[in-house]
Formats: C-alpha cells, sequence, structure tokens
C-alpha cells in the first residue's frame, strides 16, 4: 500500500494507482472482521497504519479533510462512482499533531492503527485519552510530558432516592489504583470534584446506566468536564478473582490489600472492569508495579468543572499570554517538567488540613527570606532532567542508554542540592532539613543510588557521555572486550593500508588520499578530480573506481574490500553483543524506579515551594502570608486584595480592595455598581486569594486571614452548548442547582450577574429565592454580584420568612463611578465601598461602546419613560425608596455627596445633645435651631431642598 501512494504521488498513471488503492482497501476493509466498518459508521475515529503512510477511510476520512486539512478537496474516492468510498492519506508529521488534538485536547475520540496488506490486517496500537500509552512516543516526543491521563470507572446504585457511587481509578503512567466509595446527589457534585481532582480524561460506565433517565445529569456533567464516555457491559463490573489479580499487580504484601478492599463493595466492581478494560494483567512488566489506595473525599477542596474555568485556573488554548491562566502565571518552576505537573495536581487539590496548609506556608517563607539559598537551589534544578519521564522509560525498558546517562547525571547533581540546602539557617531550618535533606542522604547512601552510579559507571563508557555517544563500555564484559579488540585490530590493518597506498600513490595521508567509512561502500578511498589520473593505468588490475563526483573518485582495492568486510562482521556482532548488553543495563536499572519515583516527588516538591516564593517576591507587588484558621472559627478578611492574574498584565495599574467576609456582619455580600465596574474581577480575586493560601502559596494582598473552604462554587457567566441541546440560562441553571444541592456552610459562594437568560420579573423572583436559600439554609460566606437593585433589600432583613433568617449577615457593597455634572462623562473608579449602588449606568456603558448618538438619546428617553411608569411593589417600603431614589437621580453626584455630608453633621449634632441635662423646652428650642440652619443650608442646596419640599 504504501508503494502504492508513493506512485501516486511520484506521477504513476491515476487510473492504474487507483485500481491498486481500490484492490488494497478492499483487502483492508474486509481484513479487520467488520471493526472498521462500525468506525466508519460514525462509533470511533480509526487512522489505519500502511507502512510509512497513514489512511483513513468514510466517515473518518471526510472528519480528518474538514477538521485538520479544512478542505474536502483532500479527499480521494476510491472504488465505482455509484459505490464509491472517500480516503484520505496523512503525513507522518500530520498523524502526531491529530494524534497530539484527539487524546490530549479533544479528549473526545479513540485512535486505532492497523498493520498488515491484502486480506490481512492487525490492530498494532490503540489509545484513549485516558490509556495514551501506545502513543507516548509521538505524543510526548517534543513535548514535555503532561499531567499523567487518568481513567475511572464508575458503578451507580440508585436506592430509595439516595445514590450510592462505587468509583475506581487507574493511572498508567505513575502505576497507581484508587477506589472509593460516597453517597452522591443528583447533580452528581461529589463525582465531578473527584474528576477534576484527579484530571480524569476517560469514564467506564455500566452500559444500563447510560440508558436510564436518573442518570442523564451524570452524562451531561462527564460531557461538561470534557471526559470521554465509555460504555461497557455491566457483566465486566464484577469483583470475582480481584484479589487474585491484584496480588499480581500490587507491590509487596497482599494482607493490606484484603484490608483495604473490605471496606468497599461497590467501588470492587468499578475496579474489576477497570482492570479487564485496561488489559494490565496482559502485561508481565505490570507485576508487582502498582500501588492501591483509598481516596479521600474529605482531604482536598472540592472543585468543579465551573470554577475551575470561571477562576481560570488551568491553561487555555485561547489565552492571549500565560498571565491569563493561574498556572501559567504561577509556573515558574525550573525542573522539565516534573515541577509544573506537581503545581497543576497541587492547584486543582487545594489542602483542608491546617497543619498540612502551615507547613507548606512555613516552607515558603524559608525560601523568601534567604533570598541566596532560592536562588542557588533554583540554578541547581535547573540542571535536573525530567526524572519522572525517564523513570517511566525505564519501567517501559526502552532499547537504549540515554534515560540510564540522564538519570546518571541527575544523581551527580543531588549532593549540591543537599548541601545548599543544609546551609539553611532560618526560623524553620530544623523543618527543611527534616523534610529534604534526610531523605537525600538516604537516598546517596550505599544501598539506594550510590549503587546506580556504580552501575553506569562501570557499565558505560563515561568518556563519550558528553559527546552524546552512550556505549557500554568494553571492560563491562569479556565477550564485548574481545570483540572490541579484534575491532581494532582490523582498525589499525585498514590504516595501515591506507599509509600504504598513499606512499604507492605519492600522494599526501588525509589530505590528498583520504578514508572514507559510508553506509553504501563501507571503507573507501578517495582523492580529488585533479589527481585522479595516478590511478587510471592502474585500474582493473589493483584499483576498482565506484562513484566519481564533483567533490572527488572513491575506490578500494581487493586488500581494503576485504579488511572492510571484516570490519563489518565484527562490527555487527559487536552491536548485537552490546543491544544485548543495553537491555541488561537498563533492566538492572529499572530495579531502582522506585527510589527514583520518590526523588522526583521531593524534588519537584521542593520546585514548587521555590515557584511560589519566586512569584510572591518577584510580583509587582510582593505577596503576603496568610494567616489560615479553621473553617467553623474564623473569617475571611483580604486586605488590599488583588488578582494576581490581572494585575500582571502589561499597562495595567491594579487598584486594589478589602474584602471582610465577617460571620453577623458581611457574611452574604451583595454587590451592585455599573458593568465594567470590577464586580466580577472583585469576586473572582477573592475567590482565587482563597485557593492560593489553601495550596500553601502568599497571596496578593495587604494583609489576609483566610478560614479554610471546602468547596468553592462559582457561577461566573455561562455560554450556550449546541451540541448538548443547552442554552446560556439552562446552562446557568445547572450550574446554580449544583450550589443550591452541593454547598454547606463551609464553602465559599461565588455568583455573578445570575438570572440575566430570561425575563426581568422571572430573573429576579429566581435570584431572590436564591439569595434566600443560601442565607437562611446554605450559611455559606457568598458574593452575589447582580444588576437587580431591589436585592439590596435583603440587607434590612426583607425576606419572605424573616423569623427563620439566620443571623450571619447580609451587607450591601458597590464599585464606584463618577458621573461628571457638566459633560455626564462616566468614570469607573473600581473600588468597592458599602452601601448599594442606587442606579445603573449601562447607557453609559453603551456610550463607551460608541453607539450612534441618536440611539443612545432615545434609549435615555425610553429608560424615563420605563422608569416612571414602573409599578413593581417588591418590599413593604419600596414606593418611598423609588422616590428617594428618583430624588437622588435628579441631582448631580457631587451635590448629592455636599447634601448628605451637611445632613450626617446635622444627625451627629443631634445626637451629641446632652438630653440628660436639658428640660423639654431647652431641648426643643436646641432642635428648631439645629433644623433652622440645616433649612438655610438646604436653600443653596437642590437634594437637601427637595426633603424639606417633601415634608
Amino acid at each position: 500500500m504504501a508503494a502504492t501512494w508513493r506512485n501516486v504521488g511520484s506521477g504513476r498513471s491515476p487510473t492504474a494507482a487507483r485500481l491498486a488503492v481500490m484492490a488494497e482497501a478492499a483487502g483492508f476493509l474486509g481484513g479487520c472482521d467488520g471493526k472498521l466498518t462500525e468506525c466508519m459508521q460514525g462509533r470511533m475515529r480509526t487512522l489505519a497504519l500502511f507502512n510509512d503512510y497513514y489512511t483513513a477511510h468514510g466517515e473518518n476520512a471526510s472528519f480528518i479533510a474538514k477538521t485538520y486539512y479544512h478542505t474536502t478537496s483532500a479527499l480521494r474516492q476510491i472504488g465505482n462512482a455509484s459505490d464509491s468510498l472517500p480516503s484520505v492519506s496523512v503525513s507522518k508529521h500530520m498523524f502526531e499533531s491529530i494524534a497530539r488534538d484527539l487524546l490530549l485536547e479533544r479528549t473526545d475520540h479513540t485512535i486505532e492503527v492497523y498493520e498488515g496488506s491484502g486480506s490481512n490486517w492487525r490492530l498494532t496500537k490503540s489509545g484513549t485519552p485516558g490509556n495514551i500509552g501506545s502513543f507516548e512516543d509521538i505524543l510526548f516526543a517534543n513535548n514535555d510530558m503532561q499531567d499523567a491521563p487518568v481513567t475511572i470507572a464508575l458503578f451507580p446504585n440508585l436506592r430509595e432516592n439516595q445514590c450510592t457511587i462505587g468509583l475506581s481509578y487507574v493511572d498508567m503512567t505513575n502505576q497507581k489504583l484508587g477506589l472509593a466509595e460516597f453517597l452522591d446527589d443528583g447533580q452528581f457534585t461529589n463525582v465531578e470534584s473527584v474528576i477534576v481532582s484527579l484530571g480524569c480524561k476517560e469514564c467506564l460506565l455500566p452500559l444500563e446506566s447510560g440508558k436510564t433517565s436518573e442518570f442523564k445529569n451524570l452524562l451531561d456533567m462527564l460531557s461538561r468536564c470534557g471526559v470521554l464516555l465509555t460504555q461497557r457491559k455491566k457483566t465486566e463490573f464484577k469483583s470475582r478473582d480481584l484479589v487474585q489479580d491484584l496480588g499480581r499487580l500490587i507491590r509487596g504484601s497482599i494482607e493490606p490489600v484484603r484490608e483495604l478492599l473490605s471496606e468497599f463493595h461497590h467501588g470492587l466492581s468499578a475496579l474489576g472492569a477497570l482492570l479487564s478494560y485496561a488489559e494490565l494483567l496482559a502485561d508481565d512488566s505490570n507485576y508487582g508495579s502498582y500501588t492501591i489506595q483509598k481516596y479521600c473525599l474529605d482531604r482536598y477542596m472540592r472543585l468543579d468543572s465551573a470554577a475551575m474555568r470561571a477562576l481560570n485556573i488551568l491553561e487555555c488554548k485561547t489565552d492571549a499570554n500565560k498571565n491569563f491562566s493561574l498556572l501559567g502565571l504561577m509556573n515558574r518552576t525550573c525542573t522539565a517538567g516534573m515541577g509544573k505537573r506537581l503545581l497543576n495536581r497541587w492547584l486543582k487539590q487545594p489542602l483542608l488540613d491546617l497543619d498540612e496548609i502551615n507547613c507548606r506556608l512555613d516552607l515558603v517563607q524559608t525560601f523568601v527570606d534567604d533570598v541566596e539559598l532560592r536562588q542557588t537551589v533554583r540554578q541547581l534544578l535547573k540542571r535536573i532532567p525530567d526524572i519522572e519521564r525517564l523513570t517511566h522509560n525505564l519501567r517501559k525498558k526502552a532499547a537504549n542508554l540515554s534515560p540510564v546517562i540522564k538519570l546518571y547525571q541527575a544523581c551527580s547533581r543531588l549532593p549540591y542540592i543537599k548541601c545548599a540546602i543544609e546551609r539553611c539557617d532560618g526560623e524553620f531550618s530544623p523543618l527543611i532539613r527534616m523534610k529534604y535533606v534526610g531523605p537525600l542522604e538516604k537516598w546517596l547512601d550505599r544501598d539506594h543510588l550510590n549503587m546506580f552510579v556504580d552501575l553506569v559507571e562501570t557499565a558505560v563508557d563515561i568518556s563519550h557521555i558528553d559527546s552524546g555517544e552512550y556505549m557500554i563500555s568494553p571492560g563491562y564484559d569479556e565477550s564485548l572486550a574481545s570483540l572490541k579488540n579484534d575491532l581494532e585490530a582490523v582498525e589499525e590493518q585498514i590504516h595501515n593500508l591506507h599509509k600504504q597506498t598513499a606512499n604507492d600513490l605519492d600522494l599526501t595521508v588525509d589530505k590528498l588520499l583520504k578514508l572514507e567509512k559510508g553506509t553504501q561502500y563501507g571503507h573507501v578511498f578517495r582523492i580529488t578530480k585533479k589527481e585522479e589520473q595516478k590511478i587510471r593505468k592502474k585500474l582493473n588490475t589493483q584499483f576498482i573506481v565506484l562513484e566519481t563526483r564533483k567533490d572527488g573518485v572513491k575506490f578500494t582495492n581487493a586488500k581494503l574490500k576485504k579488511y572492510g568486510e571484516q570490519y563489518q562482521k565484527i562490527f555487527k556482532e559487536y552491536t548485537s553483543h552490546q543491544t544485548k548488553l543495553v537491555l541488561r543495563v537498563v533492566e538492572t536499572a529499572a530495579t531502582f524506579s522506585m527510589v527514583f519515583e520518590d526523588c522526583a516527588r521531593l524534588l519537584s516538591e521542593i520546585d514548587v515551594l521555590l515557584c511560589f516564593a519566586e512569584l510572591s517576591v518577584n510580583c509587582p507587588i510582593p505577596y503576603v502570608r496568610p494567616d489560615i484558621t479553621p473553617s467553623d472559627e474564623g473569617d475571611i478578611i483580604l486586605e488590599g486584595c488583588r488578582h494576581p492574574c490581572v494585575e500582571a498584565q502589561d499597562g495595567v495599574h491594579f487598584i486594589p480592595n478589602d474584602c471582610k467576609l465577617i460571620r453577623s456582619q458581611s457574611w452574604f455580600q451583595i454587590i451592585t455598581g455599573p458593568n465594567m465596574g470590577g464586580k466580577s474581577t472583585y469576586i473572582r480575586q477573592v475567590g482565587v486569594n482563597v485557593l492560593m493560601a489553601q495550596i500553601g502559596c502568599f497571596v496578593p494582598c495587604d494583609r489576609a486571614s483566610v478560614s479554610i473552604r471546602d468547596c468553592i462554587f462559582a457561577r461566573v457567566g455561562a455560554g450556550d452548548c449546541q451540541l448538548r441541546g443547552v442554552s446560556t440560562f439552562m446552562q446557568e441553571m445547572l450550574e446554580t442547582a449544583s450550589i443550591l444541592k452541593g454547598a454547606s456552610e463551609k464553602s465559599l459562594i461565588i455568583i455573578d450577574e445570575l438570572g440575566r437568560g430570561t425575563s426581568t420579573y422571572d430573573g429576579f423572583g429566581l435570584a431572590w429565592a436564591i439569595c434566600e436559600h443560601l442565607v437562611q439554609v446554605t450559611r455559606a460566606p457568598t458574593l452575589f454580584a447582580t444588576h437587580f437593585h431591589e436585592l439590596t433589600a435583603l440587607a434590612h432583613g426583607n425576606l419572605d420568612d424573616s423569623s427563620k433568617m439566620a443571623a450571619i449577615g447580609v451587607a450591601n457593597y458597590h464599585v464606584g463611578a463618577h458621573i461628571d455634572s457638566s459633560s455626564h462623562k462616566l468614570t469607573m473608579l473600581y473600588k468597592v465601598e458599602p452601601g448599594a449602588c442606587d442606579q445603573s449606568f449601562g447607557i453609559h456603558v453603551a456610550e463607551f461602546a460608541n453607539f450612534p448618538e441618536s440611539v443612545v438619546n432615545l434609549a435615555k428617553r425610553k429608560a424615563a419613560e420605563l422608569e416612571g411608569s414602573s409599578e413593581t411593589p417588591l418590599t413593604s417600603d419600596d414606593t418611598n425608596k423609588e422616590a428617594e431614589a428618583k430624588r437622588r437621580r435628579a441631582c448631580s453626584t457631587d451635590e448629592t455627596a455636599r447634601g448628605a455630608a451637611r445632613a450626617r453633621q446635622f444627625l451627629e449634632e443631634f445626637a451629641r445633645m446632652p438630653l440628660d441635662q436639658m428640660d423639654v423646652k431647652q431641648a426643643m428650642q436646641h432642635v428648631s435651631r439645629l433644623a433652622s440652619d440645616l433649612e438655610n443650608d438646604a436653600a443653596q442646596n437642590a437634594w437637601l431642598k427637595q426633603f424639606f419640599i417633601s415634608s
């Protein structure tokens, strides 16, 4: 088939080429047991490998042409005009790009590669987003290895309005298994948090579960998280022989595994399906290599996909620069990939344990305070390779010495890292020595990495490492040494012949007569065309011309030919024997995998903590260490709080704000104000700061105290998802339902512009009801940004059932804006201040967008008409509040501010009256005088005058 495609590209007769392609494609289709036919019907995408070329057929061909070539002209039709089959050829480079996109980015396809010819085809490679082992060399050839893909299996059991989830997961890159079992709600919020935390790419589900209406929300959630759904027969979800199977896979004794499995029921069924699907027992190299653990939901903060998007935690392909995401901003790691992968995991798994968080903060504090230590260790870590990736290659027994040599070079740098850390003498130096110096000393002794170093120095020719030649040392094996001596002896004979021939031809060695070695002719002599006449007389008797080119003439003789054949024969034996020794060395080196895995974890942890310190001191304004308090005791106080990603953008002068979520005072904050005024940035930066504090990083504040949150729920904007038949408003309602069902009083809730996707009255009604539920039932700290100004009445206790209102504290805040009295120009102040905003600024924002003046004027007239005719009684004192709002809108902002200041002065003077020392007459005279003075001042202020007119 490869020859067929090459002939097509080289001008072969189109008719003959098409016939040849048809014949071989027909054989391919008939030889795959109907599997490819199923693929073509849209059940999966398959790329078929034909020697050096890949081809796809049917719907797969059309998909590739439209998605990656962006044209259907890349398609070729195979077969008769009435029954033709579209086909497309894919180069190796394009195939690698497609594989990366489908398996790492889109995560909604599987790939299968076939080899063969005629009617004899066999599957040689298959890959899914959760199992990319067959394609690792392609996916990560020129890229850092991303976070290891994880496949999960779910076994849901719905009974008596409760859903028990049995869950298991496998990380085949790091050879880990996990089990969990828990109750979940109808929105499957716990499952979603596990998926986000583990970075799952693929989910196994019993086939019957996908057909029931009860699990529609589960399927929607998997789609929302970008997880590939793979449905398996329910008979595969079984736990029979599970202990026996795990006994082969798990390191060490099986007894702890038996004890662990006794805690689960439904989780064992999920694990059984996972082992069958991943075919772990089919590969002998997996035996004794895996670890298994229980996954605890209450160890990490729960984050759902909506919160991950709202807070911009992970990188996105559409980001204009790396600082758009928290991961991109914080990634200042030095190791080749290890540190970034750990940072990625930490951002998805903020801690809940107070001691663990403070331990990380102590270590970051050490690196922040000791500049020399931080810079020294960071420079050393830059020379550390990706130990995780290299160890993974060792476990796969890669047939080359490259990972062995790189791990050897890493070992040589570990003592310097240990010495640098030992010199630390700060407040937390005992902690840093205990966590890092002790383990490094243990690994560097004779029983661990030093044994690995001895192996490499004995087996590998160290003298050639710097030149990039990784070879077994001849002294490592007697047979190899003997072959090496034979090889050198033949080489010496060839060099002696070279000198003798140069003397016979009266030519200078290596200058006029060169000795070369190539793959086509082996050892040959070469002279310039100018000296060619010196060998012409001796042709056919002593010399044989092999090739004449511009750069000279290549020739040989009988002796050189004989020596060359001897050399090739010995070299072939030498290479074959060396390959066997390389495999032996790699196999021996693989026994050190567990030590290197522990070493990689330690170095990547140091790298991330150094990254936190580097970020904290080198950002535009240094970050501060947060005070962490238990979830049921402290408040959330962020003074001078900033958004780390926004302030890092070029040309941005960020205006900090205080956020004080205090129980019984401002635990539930309603934030109003104009569009583009900074409401969304303000509420997001609070969520980002809390998350950063709980992963153990300093935060962008002047002072911070954070009460540990078990979950961050964020509903900050939504978009249509036409493929799932979900509108913007429906998406908003689904995310809000997750908040109402999943949040607890220990959560942090962030909601922005709820209710925009429907009518004003419906939207307001929903927003009011949701606020009441969050205040009375959930009682979690909440930031609620809205344009429904009527919601600010909640702060005055205007609930439908105020007797049930929890005393958590509802407070109004607004983002400041200034309208110039003469030009009516709106200026955003980006300051969050106490109190509610008394008007909307939508028309002013439209002016910012350069609306036509006629449209703006019409909008102002219609808004005034609607404002005058609006009669929507929301609370008992709405009429007075609306009248008050209209009076305020009739005056300029400056006039209102002066009038309010004078009114405040009147009230303060009234409050200072010594009533206990005055009789009634004196008191009335004093009040009359104060009122008279206020009325005189009101004559000069329209805002105050309106109060006297109305009274």
